[in-house]
Order: structure tokens, then C-alpha cells, then sequence
């Protein structure tokens, strides 16, 4: 029992025999008990991952993170555990933090694991039995009927109106209509009607089916293997971070053997020497980095959740930020996955339905040269065949317009309450008296009613153009008079819909003697009336052509992955802007899934990023469309709700789920969760990702020369063979005070304007770049300058080191405080953000102050750090060269905005 045997492309014979089953006994007792000794219980197998301590330890393997317990180490051992216990405290929570949103995987296959049924009815030895679904092994007789959970894959036989919801699985918006004939032996997974897959869900009729697969074979353990084995990308944040911290390394390694190498040369005692290079990496270290980075980024969480956006993994925050491609499922996603009739053709004219989903709000309007509507007499009965040949319902909820049984037929009923049709009313009229269901063979549904005493009976009918215009040599006027029908003029115009990506249905009528008790198919065989054609659609969301809009004006791509047909997606594309004229950033239109298998992986590469729509789609080919974008670099953003979308969306470098709609094993495998379901909810939280990272670059620009000052400043001093200006522990004083209440007021910035109307950011582009990096540099000079000169100026006057000590470190703090002004906008002067546009600013500056007049005259932190009440010229001192700080700034923001070279 091969997993990979084409089931589908066998008959049914030769199925049971390959898997030796009697089909009217099922197995015996005994035999499914040896098979699955051999095969195993129907469920999926756990993946293996690493354990709570060693998932809590692998937090601390980053290269800025190992920098700091390093640091923490040395200090520890040099008898300084105040300022150990400080730095051990910042990584040991940023790790809980880590820690708490890992095991992505693991909830993905236990939601898996969830979705498989809890029983089955089966045959066992000639008698119907039900057990555990997880005792299901190939070779089971099982029956399924309307409301089933299909419980293992199923090659089917004697199939009666069978119709499965398979759109969890394949994204086909459409139930599919099943039967027991074998089917292509290549044919795609949506294509596939002898088969019934595990997890999918039973909309109506009966049949009877072999379980060919379980477990892990199944057609959903398949998928779970994908989530397992797919390699979950680091986003674009945590890449640059890294680069980011490997950099600052190499320059904190270089600058302490520089140092330690100077004062040896100058004759220092090398243990003095190897202290003041261990105060220099301290110094060197942001320490706030990693508390300001998760803390930025969770108030980024806030705000999305606000606008209807939950971040289940803070670095998804800014990775929204970045995104260059939105990779789009249609059902559900972009369209409302609510079946809407959207055109009718009765009597030669045509009509326009509007309004949207179950929601019987709308009206129905003539085109061009059709008589109203209430006058074509033909309409009106085309829509009474579509309301009594039909076996859905539709009811008004608490929580809206809910259906029962198929959605094409609630689409039906939908279109007659807009004309002002009442299906109750019409049933109590003309009752149902026999009825011939639906079947693939015959492609039509026919029930019979009777009108009155005396009257003739009424069949109607409904069902594919093929099946009922050649079988019509009589149309309905508008008058309601029977007229000679014109077979090619009614397939014309089915076709002009088909074209446009609607799904077309037929619909015809006859009369039967008023004694008429049955009805059989050679009734239908003649005397047919055609009465007109529905033409549907799952429409696409209002609000998402607008937010496909902006997304492309952000330069973000947006491209269409689905598992429906590819005429349905390419009308949808065309509605949406996706495709056509109106989408310049994409030349193809649509691909399908047969296409995709036939290319290389650099045709794929080519198509992913030339295309935009892509049509019966498989989930492996999902995954590989994903990876193909990511090899071009691009930082794709992939959205779902279906069991089919979960490996693309741990694969993507941030994965979007439907909160509403989701399966959960969609929800379990992304990292934001839509709670709206909107697709135009995306647009908005790419706004407010780029917002957050703008924030980070805000900080980290901020925070830099604060280490960079006091490195510079301890290394001049070591050089000249001077005392250090600022000791250890002021200098984690200032890192560790600053970073909290001056640099976290970044984060509550308000987003800049013109913030969606710039490119992304590329992949490869650092977080400081040329202009942010001189900026640095000279801010850290203007410390350091500051810092030692200040030092210098009152131990020349006699001053106590102390004192010149507590001035240094006042200027560092008042230095960086006016930078902070400079910071709120990296481009912009801060009177066009307004001076009290983030209150949190003022705030934090005002205790900063209030710490550092705590840090100079309160006696215990004398003691504590070193430092020594200041005199009033010391202070204008300070703040004279803080200022400075500002204001050189300022100058060269002014001028940069003035030069034609603006980079950032």
C-alpha cells in the first residue's frame, strides 16, 4: 500500500484488491487490528523539538546577548556585583520574553491534530459499527452523509448527490460534486472527484468510500510534515540585529585590545591596563538595546491590535515594515466566501444584481436596452425556478444571514429576496411533489409542484448550460409566452459570463398533467421551456481593492495564490487592480498549478516575480512560490485561512492568518492574526510596522554615541595616561537610566507623515546608513570632547576627581538629552512634529533631571557612585556644552535637507 499509489485513477475493482477489502464486509475485527500494528493509529505524529530549558537556553545565542553575559562574567569577577546583577537582569529578561513566544510548530500539529474527526462509522465483518476514528486503517469501509467530517482519505464508490467542502484544503470556493469514476491519473488535487480527503467536511448526499490513507499518509499529514520540516526564516529585524551586533563585536574587541596594547606600551602594571579595557567594553555595550528593542516593538503590538491586527511573535512587528510581496489566498481572504449572484439573462436581456454575500440587500437593475425588471416576466419565473428548485436555507441570526446546505443554491434564494420574492411564500404555493437530485452524470436538479386544483403541474430545472439549451427549442418571452429559442444565441451569452469569471447555471421549465405524481428523466426529455441564466461569483471584499491600492503605491507587490480556477481568480485579479492595466508592477496574469509543476527552479523564480495569479495551486507549490520570492530577496508577507495555507505561512517571513474564518491550523502556524478577516486591516499594520522600525532606528541612532562618547573618552585618557574621567559604575548609571527614560520615549513617537508613500526598505540595507552613521560619529566626537575636556578643566583648577567626575557624567546625560530632541525625527526639525505631540518625551526628560540633581546632592548616592554636589557656573557649564550638542545637529539636519544627496 503505496502512499503515493494514484488511488484517484483507479477503479474501484482494482482499488479493493490492492488493498485486499471486500466492500460489502469491510475487514475483519482481526485484520484491522494486524494493519494497524503495521500502519499505526490515524493521527499525526509529533514533531521533535527541543526541550523547555533548552529552547529557554538557545535565547541566550545571539551575538549582542552573549557580549552582555560576558560582560556580566567579568564584572562579577572583578568583585562588582551591582553592576553584574544589572546587566545579568536586562538579559535574563529579554530571554523570558523570547521564550514565552517560541514553539510556533508544535501548536501548528497539535491544531492539526485537533482537526481530525473523533469517530467514524465503518463496516467491520458485514455489520456497521462506529469507533474511534483513530482505529481507521486502509482498507476500512466507511459512510459518510451530509454534516460528516471526512475521518481519512477515501477513494469513493456509490456516491448519491455527494458534495464535499474541500476549500480548507485545496481553496476551491465551490463544494465539489464527487462520484466513484476514476479520474486522471495526473490530475491535481482539486480535480480529483472519486476522492474524499481526510478533515474535509461533507456538505450533502451520501457515499460509501475505501480508506486508501491515514495518518501521516493522509493528504493532511502530508501538509504536516511541510510545517515540520519548513525552515522558519529570520525576519529582517532579527538579520540586521545580528549583523548589527557582530559589528559592534569586533569594534568593542578591537577597542579594548587597543587600549589594553597602549597603556602596556606606557608602562602601566598590564592588570591596571586589562581593568580599564574591561571597563571600556562595559562602556562600549548598550545595555538598554535589548529591553528598548522587545519594549518598542511590543507597544508596536498594542497598536496593531487596536486597528485589529494580533502580533503572536513581537519581531513580526517591524518584519510588516519591510515586506516587499503580500502573498494573497482569494477565498475568504480577498473575496467575502459568500457565493453572490451578480448577473441574469432571461428573454434576451440582461440584468445586474448588486450588493454582496448572504444579506439579501440589493437590487436588480436592467442594462442597457432591457426592460425593467418587473417587466420581463421571464425573470420573474427564471428566479421562482431558482428559489424552488433548491434544497438551501437561509436564515437571519443574532449574528447575521447564516446558510444551511449549499452555497450556489443559497446564492439562489439570495438573488430572489432582492427582487421582493419570498421563498416561504412560493413553497407554500407551488409545494414540492417529487424531486430528481442533483448527479454528475445527468449535471441537473428537476422538482415537481403542483399549482392548484385543476391546473398543470410545474417542473422546474436547473443545472450546467449543456445540459438544458440543447434539450430547449422554446425560451420564455417577456411577455411569459412560450418563443422559438436560439441554442447558439443562448450559449453566446452563457459564455460572454463564463468569460468574466462567473460560475453560469441554467434554468428551464414544463408542464405535467395535473394527476402527475412522479417525475422521472425521460419526462425531460422534451417540452423544456428555457427560462434564463444566473451568473455567480464569490465577490471580492469593498474594502480590498482600496487596500491593494495603497499597497502598490507603497511598492509593495501583491500576488494572488489560490487552489480555484483560474478564470474565477483572474476576474477577481482584474476587480481587485491585481492584473490588467491597472497593475503595472506585474506582465503575466494568471499561472496554474500544471504550469508551475513544468518549471525549473529558475523559471519558477521568474514566474513568481513576474506573475500575478496564480490558479489551482497545490500547498507544496504555495511553499515553493514563497521560497522562489525569497531567493529574489524580497520579504514576503503570506496571508490564509485555510489547512492548505500553513506551511506558506511558517515558511513566509511573516505569515497572516483570518481570525474569523481560520482554520486553526492557519492561526497556529502564523504570526499576526486579522481578527476583521480584512485584507485592508494588512495595509494598516504595514503602516504601523514601518512606524515601529522608524522608532528602533530612532533609538539605536540615539543611543550610540552615549557609548561612543564615554569609550572615546576612556581611551584618550588611557592613551595620555590620565585618570579615567567617568568610573564602571557611572558609566552603567548613565547606559542603563538614559536608555529607560530618555531613549523608550522613542518608541511612543507618532509615525511621520508620507510614511506609506516611500519604497520598502531592501533586504540587504543596514539600519544605520552613511548619513545616521556620520551623525553618530559626530555626536560621539562632541561627547568625548565634552566629557574629557570638562574632566580636564577642573583638575587643572585644583577641583576634587570626583567633581570633575560628576560634571562629566552630567554632561553626558544633558548631552544626550538634547539630542533626544534631534532624535524625535531623523529628517525633520522637531517644530514640524510638533512640541508636544508625544507627551511621554516631556515626561521622561523631567525625571531624568530629577535623577540627575538625585546623582549630584543626595548623600547616599555620593557615597554610592562617587560624585559631589556642583556650584551654579559648573552647572552652565554642563549645560552650555549640551547645548552645543543640539544645536551642531540641527545644523547638519538643515543642511542635508538643503543637499541634493539625502540618504539616509
Amino acid at each position: 500500500m503505496n502512499a503515493e499509489t494514484p488511488w484517484h485513477g483507479m477503479p474501484i475493482e482494482e482499488a479493493a484488491a490492492e488493498l485486499e477489502s471486500d466492500r460489502e464486509r469491510g475487514l475483519t475485527s482481526e485484520e484491522a487490528a494486524a494493519r494497524r500494528a503495521r500502519c499505526g493509529a490515524n493521527r499525526l505524529s509529533p514533531i521533535q523539538t527541543h526541550g523547555p530549558l533548552m529552547r529557554f537556553l538557545l535565547q541566550f545565542y545571539q551575538p549582542l546577548v552573549l557580549i552582555l553575559v560576558a560582560a556580566a562574567a567579568v564584572t562579577a569577577a572583578l568583585g562588582e556585583g551591582v553592576d553584574a546583577g544589572v546587566i545579568l537582569a536586562v538579559v535574563v529578561v529579554n530571554a523570558a520574553i523570547g521564550f514565552a513566544q517560541e514553539a510556533k510548530a508544535l501548536r501548528a500539529i497539535e491544531a492539526l491534530q485537533r482537526a481530525m474527526t473523533a469517530t467514524a462509522l465503518v463496516v467491520r465483518s458485514g455489520e456497521k459499527r462506529r469507533i474511534p476514528a483513530e482505529e481507521l486503517v486502509p482498507g476500512d469501509v466507511v459512510l459518510l452523509q451530509s454534516g460528516d467530517k471526512v475521518p481519512a482519505d477515501v477513494r469513493l464508490f456509490e456516491c448519491r448527490e455527494f458534495r464535499v467542502d474541500e476549500s480548507a484544503l485545496t481553496g476551491e470556493s465551490l463544494p465539489v460534486t464527487k462520484d466513484d469514476e476514476p479520474t486522471a491519473g495526473d490530475a491535481l488535487l482539486g480535480d480529483r472527484r472519486s476522492m474524499a480527503y481526510s478533515s474535509t467536511l461533507v456538505i450533502h448526499g451520501r457515499a460509501k468510500g475505501l480508506v486508501v490513507a491515514t495518518g501521516d499518509r493522509s493528504e493532511i499529514g502530508r501538509i504536516n510534515r511541510l510545517i515540520a520540516t519548513a525552515e522558519v526564516m529570520a525576519t529582517p529585524l532579527t538579520r540586521k540585529i545580528e549583523h548589527f551586533s557582530r559589528q559592534l563585536l569586533f569594534v568593542i574587541l578591537g577597542l579594548s585590545a587597543a587600549t589594553f596594547a597602549a597603556g602596556t606600551l606606557h608602562g602601566h602594571y598590564w592588570v591596571d591596563m586589562f581593568m580599564a579595557a574591561v571597563a571600556l567594553a562595559v562602556s562600549a555595550i548598550p545595555e538598554g538595546l535589548p529591553a528598548a528593542l522587545t519594549i518598542t516593538l511590543a507597544i508596536g503590538v498594542g497598536r496593531m491590535a487596536r486597528r485589529n491586527a494580533i502580533i503572536r511573535k513581537l519581531p513580526a512587528v517591524e518584519t510588516l515594515g519591510s515586506t516587499t510581496v503580500i502573498c494573497s489566498d482569494k477565498t475568504g481572504t480577498l473575496t467575502q466566501n459568500q457565493m453572490t449572484v451578480t448577473a441574469l439573462h432571461a428573454a434576451g436581456s440582461a440584468y445586474e444584481v448588486t450588493g454582496v454575500g448572504w444579506a439579501p440587500q440589493g437590487a436588480i437593475r436592467a442594462a442597457d436596452g432591457a426592460p425593467a425588471p418587473e417587466a420581463n416576466r421571464a425573470l420573474a419565473e427564471l428566479l421562482t425556478a431558482g428559489v424552488l428548485c433548491n434544497d438551501a436555507h437561509v436564515r437571519e441570526t443574532p449574528e447575521g444571514f447564516q446558510i444551511e446546505g449549499d452555497p450556489t443554491e443559497a446564492a439562489l434564494l439570495v438573488a430572489a429576496r432582492k427582487a421582493g420574492l419570498d421563498p416561504e411564500t412560493l413553497a407554500r404555493e407551488l409545494p414540492r411533489i417529487d424531486a430528481i437530485p442533483f448527479e454528475s452524470a445527468r449535471q441537473y436538479m428537476a422538482t415537481l409542484h403542483d399549482a392548484g386544483p385543476g391546473r398543470p403541474r410545474v417542473v422546474y430545472v436547473k443545472g450546467s448550460v449543456e445540459s438544458l439549451c440543447l434539450d430547449c427549442g422554446t425560451r420564455l418571452g417577456q411577455d411569459g409566452s412560450p418563443e422559438v429559442a436560439d441554442p447558439a444565441g443562448l450559449h453566446a451569452a452563457a459564455e460572454r459570463l463564463a468569460a468574466s469569471g462567473l460560475r453560469v447555471l441554467a434554468c428551464a421549465r414544463r408542464e405535467m398533467p395535473p394527476d402527475a405524481e412522479r417525475l422521472r428523466p425521460e419526462d425531460l426529455r422534451e417540452g423544456l421551456v428555457f427560462l434564463g441564466l444566473f451568473g455567480m461569483i464569490d465577490p471580492p471584499r469593498p474594502e480590498a481593492e482600496r487596500a491593494v491600492r495603497q499597497c502598490l503605491e507603497a511598492g509593495i507587490r501583491v500576488k494572488m495564490i489560490t487552489g480555484d480556477h483560474a478564470g474565477t481568480a483572474a476576474a477577481i485579479a482584474r476587480q481587485l487592480g491585481l492584473c490588467g492595466a491597472t497593475c503595472p508592477l506585474q506582465d503575466r496574469e494568471v499561472l496554474t498549478g500544471r504550469e508551475l509543476a513544468r518549471l525549473s527552479g529558475p523559471e519558477l523564480e521568474e514566474a513568481a516575480e513576474q506573475s500575478a495569479v496564480f490558479a489551482r495551486v497545490s500547498p507544496e507549490q504555495k511553499l515553493r512560490l514563497v521560497e522562489a520570492l525569497q531567493r529574489r530577496r524580497h520579504v514576503v508577507a503570506m496571508t490564509g485561512d485555510g489547512v492548505n495555507d500553513a506551511p506558506a505561512l511558517k515558511k513566509a517571513d511573516i505569515g497572516i492568518a483570518m481570525g474569523i474564518n481560520g482554520t486553526e491550523v492557519s492561526k497556529e502556524a502564523a504570526d499576526m492574526i486579522l481578527t476583521d478577516d480584512n485584507f485592508a486591516t494588512i495595509e494598516a499594520a504595514v503602516e504601523e510596522g514601518r512606524g515601529v522600525f522608524d522608532n528602533l532606528t530612532k533609538f539605536i541612532t540615539w543611543t550610540l554615541p552615549t557609548n561612543g562618547g564615554e569609550s572615546l573618552a576612556l581611551m584618550l585618557a588611557v592613551f595620555l595616561g590620565l585618570d579615567l574621567p567617568v568610573l564602571p559604575l557611572q558609566i552603567l548609571w548613565i547606559n542603563m537610566t538614559t536608555a529607560v527614560l530618555l531613549g523608550l520615549t522613542l518608541a511612543f513617537e507618532p509615525k511621520e507623515p508620507g510614511i506609506m508613500q516611500r519604497p520598502p526598505r531592501e533586504a540587504n540595507e543596514p539600519i544605520l546608513g552613511p548619513v545616521l552613521l556620520t551623525r553618530i560619529a559626530i555626536v560621539s566626537l562632541l561627547l568625548m570632547a565634552g566629557t574629557f575636556g570638562l574632566f580636564e578643566l577642573v583638575t587643572l583648577r585644583g577641583g576634587e576627581v570626583e567633581l570633575a567626575r560628576t560634571l562629566a557624567v552630567n554632561l553626558i546625560v544633558f548631552g544626550e538629552t538634547a539630542y533626544l530632541f534631534n532624535c524625535r525625527s531623523l529628517t525633520r526639525p522637531v517644530r514640524e512634529l510638533g512640541w508636544f505631540s508625544n507627551p511621554w518625551f516631556w515626561g521622561g526628560v523631567l525625571l531624568m533631571a530629577v535623577l540627575q540633581l538625585a546623582f549630584t546632592y543626595v548623600p547616599g548616592f555620593n557615597r554610592l557612585f562617587g560624585s559631589r554636589p556642583m556650584e551654579p557656573f559648573d552647572w552652565l557649564l554642563v549645560l552650555g556644552g549640551s547645548l552645543m550638542v543640539s544645536l551642531v545637529v540641527g545644523a547638519e539636519k538643515f543642511l542635508r535637507r538643503r543637499s541634493p544627496l539625502r540618504r539616509r
